[in-house]
This record gives structure tokens, sequence and C-alpha cells, in this order.
């Protein structure tokens, strides 16, 4: 079986990594090996101290999904920048933001809302299983992601198998805006963050959060900075201490978080706020 040894200044934690709840189509075995389908592609992959094995995928595109080619030491001493995000950096050191899928991540996350991780991993399935490719491995039965030419062209009640409730316009709209999808990743890749996320948020369903999450895990905008509950807890507990969770987010107040973490913790931010997010647990 290939393997990758890792370098032993780069850090990389694979199960910090795909448990932290970046990414939904990802399942653990009790033996340690991590089964998912991205790009089209079934994978699995196992770490062994400072060896990754793993099957189905080239080398390549496992240096590149789970950005081994990134100098992740150097972030994060870029954003260790008070005790609290030092302690965070200790306790997960090594995870680090897989590249994902542009379109599936969209649609992964207009799914997200007001949801729990376990909900939207079952929306997404079921989207899958609707709309992609069947791929066997390993005597099992995966599906592809499916482009959105392969939702649209269904008609929107062909959705209601998924259960995604009010989501469901938003998917079968997005879906129909973004007829050529790889036009659009490119266009969306080259504008600066901000203008990325006005364009984002033009999408049906998609507003500051999602928007962000896609920009930071789909297109490698580290600026962003996706505030939720959790995000918004930490920075009133640690950072934003006047902040007054009691009543609901406004968008002055997301505003204000972001550019506060965009100016504490550096250009960044983005890893700051998934190493913040993944001790929201204790």
């Amino acid at each position: 079986m290939p393997s990758i040894t890792l370098h032993p200044d780069q850090p990389f934690d694979l199960d910090a990594t795909l448990g932290c709840g970046q990414v939904f189509r990802w399942d653990r075995t009790a033996d340690g090996w991590w089964y998912g389908v991205a790009g089209g592609l079934v994978m699995k992959i196992r770490q062994d101290g400072d060896r990754l094995r793993y099957a189905g995928v080239p080398a390549s595109f496992i240096r590149n999904y789970f950005s081994l080619d990134t100098d992740l030491e150097s972030i994060l001493i870029s954003i260790d920048r008070d005790p609290f995000i030092h302690a965070c950096i200790v306790k997960h050191r090594g995870l680090r933001l897989v590249r994902q899928p542009p379109w599936e991540c969209t649609i992964s996350y207009i799914c997200s809302t007001n949801s729990n991780i376990p909900t939207i991993r079952r929306r997404i399935a079921s989207i899958a299983e609707q709309y992609g490719q069947p791929v066997g491995f390993e005597g099992k039965l995966f599906y592809t992601f499916p482009g959105p030419s392969s939702i649209s062209c269904r008609g929107p009640d062909f959705l209601t198998a998924c259960r995604l409730g009010y989501r469901q316009p938003y998917v079968f709209g997005t879906s129909g805006i973004v007829t050529d999808e790889k036009a659009w990743e490119k266009r969306i890749r080259r504008l600066p963050c901000n203008e990325a996320r006005r364009e984002l948020m033009k999408l049906p369903g998609i507003g500051p959060k999602a928007a962000d999450c896609i920009l930071l895990f789909a297109f490698q905008k580290y600026e962003a900075f996706p505030v939720d509950v959790w995000i918004r807890r930490i920075m009133h507990q640690y950072y934003l201490t006047d902040l007054n969770i009691g009543s609901s987010l406004t968008a002055r107040e997301y505003d204000r978080i972001r550019c506060f973490a965009r100016e504490h913790f550096g250009e960044y931010c983005g890893y700051a706020q998934e190493y913040l997010f993944s001790t929201r647990e204790g």
C-alpha cells in the first residue's frame, strides 16, 4: 500500500483534520481508517505516526487535498497571539484546512444552516445518492457528488426525498445559477476576499457565515472568519467581553467579530477560527 512520510517540521493530525467539522463525507472505522469521497474519487487513509497510508487516489491528490504543501508551522506561529489561541494550537496542532471541491462545499454549507453535523452529513449523503454516480470501493458502494446540472435538470420536486426542508429551493436555485461549475469556480477564486464574499451571498440561501465557510474551506481565502454560535461565545468569553450574546447575532456584530479577528490574528485568521472552533466541546 502506498504511503507518505510526513516532514517532522510540518505537523499533521489526520483525525483532528477530518473530525473537526469542516467536511461532511468522511467516516472513521474502529481500526483508524478514514473513508471518504472528494473530487469524484473514493479513498481511504490512515495515519500511523509520521506516515500516511492511503488507497484509491494518487499521492498528489493526498498532498493537495490535505494541504500538505502548506507551511502550517509558519501559519501557527503567525496566529499565536494570546494565551487562549496558544492553548488551542497546542491541543490541536496538526489540524489543517482541507481543499474542498468548491461546488460540493457550497451546497454543503447551504444545507448546514440551523443544523448539527449529523443532520448535515445525512443531507449531503442523500443528495449524492439521489443525483451522484455510484462507485464501488472495497466491496462497498459510494456516491460521487453531483454537478449543478444533474440537480437542476431533474426539477425541484426530485429534491424532496433528500429532506432538506426550507433549504430545498436554495439548493435547486443555486444549481440553476451555477450552470458552468468550472467557470464559476475560476471567477470566484480570482476575486479578492470581500468581492468573492459578496458574489457568494448573491446565491440563494448563502448568508455571511456560509459564504465565509465556503471562502475558507473551498477557495483558500484564509482571511475569512466564519462566525457561528460557538465562535460568538468564544469571542465573547476571551476577546470581546461586551458582546450581548443573549440577543440574536446581527450583521453589525458579525462584522465586528470578523474585523477584530482579522486585525488580531492576521491574514490567516481563518486558521485561527478552526483551532478556536475545535475547542467548542472543551
